[in-house]
């Protein structure tokens, strides 16, 4: 086991995926937390803002103009920030310029304020700035242009168990959507090996309300969440150009895909339930087969044993993903169950997995935490 130690930061560290990070990488025997950003928590210790984190002693929480980089010497950066606000920050990292300590005090701009950092940052970004390849897809669906296009295309989508090796050698990866991550592991073996219709994929989603985030919003609210279960984003949700995105490259055309997303009265977790057509020939159980094989050597995805549903209690706390397909009474389609941790293996601990892969550690390096029943 490596014995080295590397220096991180966590922008965005106030957030839900921000908190755990720091959970995850606080026992994570090769990393140093050196650097916690927020917004509006700034200048506060993170034991205020999450009681559970207080006793870790880490660096208090500090805004993001206030980062002496070059002073830091950081190895790798975590961006939780908001949709549309990693760009300018990964542009400025991305673009470093050699610039001294002083010069960094003399400029104003933030994409200047962060261009003093080193030039062998890596970084892991867990918005969605960097998961779609093609700009114009970017903006039809979040609605402005992309602020850094000439690293939207070079970044490397980190699904890891699909794209481990170009995980290793990238400066800058973004991590799939929780809802892609689950969808995606339960779908790309099968794409590939043809034995379903692409063009008829439906997925019924449902996520706790951490996927929402952390801030204030009033569909968010207890009273609005409590002893009810509602859909959004229905036939226009943005994860949908990233699953279709990554289906269309092993089904080798064009996919149809029908997905719909629920909120529910819990905390964290996520359910999807798939409905798919066979190909001619082939069956459930053919299907669960080929995940079976697909999946034997991996340590983060389970096909669990034949009649047996995934559930969020399966995985709660966890980097895992547990699957499983099931005939349907209709001939020729089949049902596939997805279940993850939508704040572990939907987010940070995919980040950290992508992580460990970068900085040349073991995948499974701290990460390994079994699920937390009941």
């Amino acid at each position: 086991m490596s014995t080295q130690t590397f220096r991180i930061g966590i922008l965005g560290a106030s957030g839900y995926t921000g908190a755990d990070l720091v959970r995850i990488l606080s026992t994570h025997p090769n990393i140093e937390i050196s650097l916690l950003v927020a917004g509006r928590s700034a200048g506060r210790p993170l034991g205020d803002v999450f009681p559970h984190l207080g006793h870790l002693g880490l660096p208090d929480l500090i805004g993001l103009d206030e980062v002496e980089w070059p002073a830091l010497d950081l190895d790798l950066v975590f961006c939780a920030l908001p949709h549309a606000t990693t760009q300018e920050v990964v542009k400025g990292l991305l673009h470093a310029t050699g610039h001294s300590l002083l010069d960094e005090m003399l400029i104003e701009r933030r994409e200047d304020l962060v261009s003093a950092v080193r030039r062998d940052i890596k970084i892991v970004d867990l918005s969605a700035d960097f998961r779609l390849e093609d700009p114009d897809s970017y903006e039809t669906w979040y609605g402005r242009a992309h602020q850094a296009p000439e690293f939207q295309s070079a970044a490397v989508y980190g699904l890891t168990e699909f794209n481990r090796d170009a995980v290793r050698g990238a400066a800058l990866v973004a991590c799939p959507g929780c809802y892609p991550t689950a969808a995606l592991l339960a779908l790309l073996p099968i794409v590939e090996a043809q034995a379903i219709d692409a063009s008829d994929i439906i997925i019924d989603a449902k996520s706790g309300v951490t996927g929402g985030g952390r801030s204030l919003k009033e569909s968010m609210l207890f009273c609005e969440v409590a002893e009810a279960m509602h859909p959004y984003g229905i036939g226009h949700h943005r994860h949908m150009p990233e699953m279709e995105q990554e289906l269309a490259k092993r089904a080798g055309q064009e996919v149809g895909l029908s997905f719909t997303p629920h909120l529910v009265p819990m905390n964290r977790g996520e359910l999807e339930t798939i409905y798919v057509r066979l190909a001619k020939g082939q069956s459930a159980d053919d299907l669960r087969d080929i995940l079976a094989d697909r999946y034997a050597r991996e340590p983060f995805v389970r096909v669990l044993d034949p009649g047996v549903a995934p559930a969020t209690r399966h995985v709660r706390g966890s980097n895992l993903c547990v699957l499983n397909v099931f005939e349907d009474r209709i001939p020729g389609r089949a049902i596939i169950v997805a279940a993850i941790d939508n704040l572990v293996k939907g987010s940070s601990g995919q980040a950290v997995q992508n992580m460990n892969l970068m900085l040349g550690l073991p995948e499974t390096t701290g990460l390994m935490q079994a699920p937390l029943f009941p």
